[in-house]
């Protein structure tokens, strides 16, 4: 596949935060344009030193890592940030204006953006997001739900090609789950390459197409998904349990229950 084809493509990635802590060993990775991915692994493998090298918050110790064909060690977060959006695991870590609109506004103006530009992004981003209800209210007193989504939405609101969201679902009860899920589905139907740091065995299997898991800084599997919930012994090396689901059904294959199974309509 060439590099085109390629929103990321990382090439032997060493990092480390001090000679006694090597967080990343030799990385090689290719992720394919448009591709929704799962990053997993147990707390210490190394998912945010990863993610973090694809928008400059992190730069290689040993090795490159190319976003759409530019090596990041040559481009700044500013301008990386056209290219790549960073969700983080807190919203209130990301959120700080005064009012919904403001939070969405402050990324297209911070690109340097026309008032024209900015006007439109930020209308076109509370539509897509049921947001223009809430666009007066103050973040700070939404619920955490809501806050989520305002935190995706003021980075979809810059329009990068890449999401990358670190524990999106985290906190959220079933029925916000969904509607993020759902979000998220539309996000990637657009054509956006998706990066979902997650713990969630559930969520990873119903919205990835590939799934890369890291063990010790090292990339472990990063195969189609339904191939990497097969792998139930390789995965308990990294302390990950696929969902329920898929290990049912690898334990009833010899009884005629198709394997790789990812979800509960799958089994009918």
């Amino acid at each position: 596949m060439a590099e085109s084809e390629h929103s990321i493509v990382v090439e032997n990635l060493w990092f480390q935060y001090s000679d006694e802590i090597v967080a990343l060993r030799g990385i090689d990775l290719e992720i394919p344009r448009g591709a929704l991915v799962a990053v997993l692994g147990h707390n210490g493998s190394g998912k945010p030193t990863l993610v973090k090298h694809f928008n400059g918050l992190l730069q290689p110790t040993r090795g490159r890592v190319l976003v759409n064909g530019q090596d990041t060690a040559r481009r700044s977060i500013g301008q990386l940030a056209h290219s790549v959006g960073y969700v983080f695991q807190n919203p209130d870590h990301q959120l700080f204006s005064a009012t919904v609109r403001e939070e969405i506004e402050f990324g297209p103006r911070n690109l340097g953006l026309s008032a024209e530009k900015v006007a439109r992004r930020t209308e076109g981003t509370l539509d897509l997001f049921g947001l223009a209800e809430r666009a007066g209210d103050p973040p700070a007193l939404l619920g955490f739900g809501l806050r989520r989504k305002i935190s995706i939405a003021a980075v979809y609101s810059m329009q990068p090609e890449i999401l990358i969201l670190d524990e999106p679902t985290t906190g959220l009860d079933w029925q916000s789950t969904l509607d993020m899920i759902h979000l998220l589905t539309g996000l990637h139907h657009a054509g956006h390459t998706i990066l979902l740091v997650t713990h969630d065995m559930k969520v990873a299997a119903m919205l990835a197409e590939l799934t890369l898991v890291l063990r010790e800084g090292e990339v472990l599997l990063f195969e189609e998904t339904r191939s990497v919930f097969r792998q139930a012994g390789i995965l308990a090396e990294t302390q990950i349990e696929p969902p329920q689901i898929a290990q049912l059904a690898n334990r009833m294959h010899p009884l005629g229950m198709p394997q790789g199974v990812l979800t509960v309509v799958e089994c009918f």
